[in-house]
């Protein structure tokens, strides 16, 4: 049984997965959150009758990153095997073989950010705040949000935004190509939902194969 994030499936709208995180105030996230965002998104990733996936985490905001409190209290083996479980929990996120769209909405910092960079696709609310927040805690991003943050960005803005882990804001988001759209923030689960249902109608199977080899070339 998920304790912070399900995959909900709504009659009303055929084909729709939508990954919840739910962990107030901040969406912060545990080892155990991390286990059920993966087991969410092999669900997703294996079940028929989902077409395609928001990653959604409420109203107020998407998600704060890890839990820091928690990382402090693990020992060196510990803290490995959390970064291997952060990193293997993003990339079975960007493995989902059917279209992905993240809806940020107040703040995606660190593993928030690492989680919307493993979307296909951005849209926010124009007051988003975003952040690649690791180094701030002595930490680095799993080094597959590394790559992801690269090709998006650049290396040069990827770094500038790592080494100095300040945020930034929707506007500079979707200067830098991060962010593919910006509405208002009561809009952005609706303006998600209008993404995926313009591929309501693709076979499955190409849509898949797809993905698949767009990600292969830019890996």
């Amino acid at each position: 049984m998920s304790e912070f994030i399900r995959l909900h499936v709504d009659a009303e709208r055929p084909g729709l997965g939508t990954i919840v995180i739910s962990r107030p105030p901040t969406n912060a996230l545990t080892r155990q959150a991390y286990r059920e965002l993966g087991a969410a998104a092999e669900e997703a990733a294996q079940r028929d009758d989902v077409s395609a996936v928001i990653l959604y985490g409420g109203h107020e905001i998407f998600c704060a990153g890890d839990d820091v409190p928690e990382l402090r209290t693990l020992n060196d083996a510990e803290a490995t095997a959390a970064s291997r479980l952060r990193r293997d929990t993003a990339a079975t996120v960007a493995g989902i073989p059917k279209p992905t769209v993240a809806a940020v909405t107040g703040y995606a910092l660190g593993g928030g950010l690492g989680l919307a960079l493993a979307a296909d696709w951005r849209v926010v609310g124009d007051n988003v705040k975003f952040g690649a927040t690791e180094i701030l805690a002595g930490l680095a991003p799993d080094a597959g949000t590394l790559a992801r943050l690269g090709r998006t960005v650049g290396a040069a803005r990827a770094k500038e935004l790592v080494f100095s882990g300040r945020f930034f804001d929707a506007e500079e988001a979707v200067d830098l190509g991060l962010v593919e759209e910006m509405v208002a923030p009561d809009g952005v689960y609706e303006a998600a939902l209008a993404w995926v249902e313009r591929f309501g109608d693709a076979p499955a199977q190409a849509l898949s194969a797809a993905k698949a080899g767009i990600d292969d070339a830019f890996a």
